[in-house]
Formats: C-alpha cells, sequence, structure tokens
C-alpha cells in the first residue's frame, strides 16, 4: 500500500473564527495556516504540538454540517492534567476520564458540537 498517513481532517464549523479560538486557546493545538487568499475559502488549519494529522476547521462542506463529527480521537500523555486544565478553559466534558478497556477517555465537545474523545493509552 503506498498510502502512509493521514494528513487532514476536516472538522466542520459554523464560526471559523470562534472554532479558531476554541481549538488554539482553549484545547491548546497550534495554528499551521489561516489563509483567505482564495475569493469565498478560509483555510484554517490545526495542528497537536507533537505533529500527526492537522485539523481544517471548515464551514464549505454543504454535506458535512456543523456538530457532525462524532469520535474524532486526540492522545493526551497526561490526560488527568489536561483535563484539568481544558476544564478551566472553559472546555465542555461529559465527565471526568474513564478508564475503558483499551484506554483512559475523556469527551470533549466544541462549540458546535462536534464530538471530541481525549485519549491517553
Amino acid at each position: 500500500m503506498t498510502v502512509q498517513s493521514v494528513a487532514v481532517v476536516s472538522v466542520p464549523v459554523s464560526d471559523q473564527n470562534r472554532a479558531k479560538a476554541f481549538y488554539v486557546d482553549k484545547l491548546g493545538l497550534e495554528l499551521v495556516r489561516d489563509d483567505d487568499s482564495i475569493p469565498g475559502l478560509r483555510w484554517i488549519q490545526v495542528t497537536p504540538g507533537g505533529g500527526g494529522a492537522s485539523l481544517t476547521l471548515v464551514d464549505w462542506f454543504e454535506q458535512m454540517p456543523p456538530g457532525s463529527v462524532q469520535g474524532l480521537v486526540l492522545r493526551s500523555d497526561d490526560l488527568d492534567a489536561d483535563y484539568k486544565t481544558m476544564s478551566a478553559n472553559g472546555v465542555p466534558f461529559d465527565g471526568p476520564p474513564e478508564q475503558q478497556p483499551w484506554a483512559t477517555e475523556a469527551v470533549l465537545h466544541d462549540p458546535d458540537g462536534n464530538m471530541i474523545v481525549l485519549q491517553q493509552t
């Protein structure tokens, strides 16, 4: 197989400025690109500090309504600390981290309701 990795995952949002603030300021992701050089399209790309796939915060896919992403998984090296920091920053979680058979996880939601699983293996 020649496919090597996932490069970008599109996350549908209703307000790109609000989403950018949430993913960068509250979740701590790094802003890679904020480009509106193509008329009618603004490309906002964020990524975890450790690399891996980036997220684009999109509002131009009609077939992807805001809040339709469910189960996007972000890894954490210290889930308890990240949960405490993010909770203090106003990130809405379904509850505290819980041990699952495969990993410890905490579920959060962005301002549009996209569900993100913060996971520590």
